[in-house]
């Protein structure tokens, strides 16, 4: 077991796991850290606690030391260095004629790499562009090609249920989205109702269908247009509620009713 802390870089971004060594570290810190790209500045989103080595990435890196009020006006100042960077760049690409699309600009909090994302069809020859960038900043420079998820996690957005997007509010990971997941959710199988503005399939399909599996294994929810009878009579199941677990039944008067999953009995067609 290892002593480890959390260190988050970007806001709903991947949590990475750094030794606190005999730093006093609580969850809310900012504190600089040793990565692959360099130093970076960082704030502890998950107090000390043991963890296996199976959940850390070896060699595990310790905290170099707390971030102080120098370290994050130097942060502030690179992100507005970094609006700077993306004009630059969206101009250079205009004059070399590329058809990529910058999604955004990120330096290193040593400033010793800029790293710009951007999106493209296909790949793209970017070779002269990065030639001109350092000769402008006169530094490392990165280009990185992302997908349209990643970027719908850096542009953010309003979702189609009225909130901002769960990807750039609290998803540290994408994970995989299926079709199924829909289906057993008793959703509209409409690609534009359960895909996100990314045009990908909804991230909530995943970990809602956490929650739903559980339910429906204890109480198996009624199929729909399935023959059903009920205290309120006899009638065609027209929708299931997940959620509420309830059912929606037309009557055979032509009345409508919304009751239980346990109070439906579904009807022996074999009578």
């Amino acid at each position: 077991m290892e002593t480890v802390v959390g260190v988050r870089f970007k806001k709903a971004g991947k949590v990475y796991y750094f030794a606190p060594g005999e730093i006093v570290l609580v969850a809310g810190d900012f504190v600089i850290v040793e990565t692959a790209r360099g130093l970076e500045y960082g704030e502890v989103v998950i107090g000390p606690r043991q963890v296996g080595e199976d959940a850390i990435v070896a060699p595990l890196k310790t905290v170099q030391r707390k971030a102080t009020a120098e370290d994050g006006a130097k942060v502030e100042e690179n992100r507005e260095k970094q609006k700077e960077a993306f004009s630059t760049c969206e101009q250079k690409i205009k004059a070399h004629n590329l058809n990529m699309k910058l999604v955004d600009v990120e330096y290193t909090f040593d400033v010793n790499k800029i790293i710009f994302y951007f999106t493209a069809e296909g790949r793209i020859d970017f070779r002269d562009l990065v030639k001109d960038l350092a000769a402008v900043f006169r530094t490392r420079i990165e280009l990185r090609q992302i997908g349209v998820r990643d970027e719908a996690k850096m542009m953010g957005g309003i979702g189609c249920c009225g909130r901002p997007l769960c990807c750039s509010t609290f998803l540290g990971d994408f994970e995989p989205v299926s079709i199924r997941m829909a289906k057993d959710q008793k959703l509209s199988l409409n690609p534009t109702k359960i895909s996100g503005i990314c045009g990908r399939l909804m991230c909530c399909l995943k970990y809602e269908n956490d929650s739903y599996a559980p339910c429906c294994k204890k109480i198996p929810a009624p199929v729909v247009g399935r023959e059903v009878i009920t205290v309120d009579g006899e009638g065609k199941v027209t929708f299931v509620n997940q959620g509420k677990k309830n059912a929606t039944i037309l009557l055979t008067n032509g009345n409508t009713v919304i009751i239980p999953w346990e109070e439906v009995v579904e009807k022996d067609i074999n009578v």
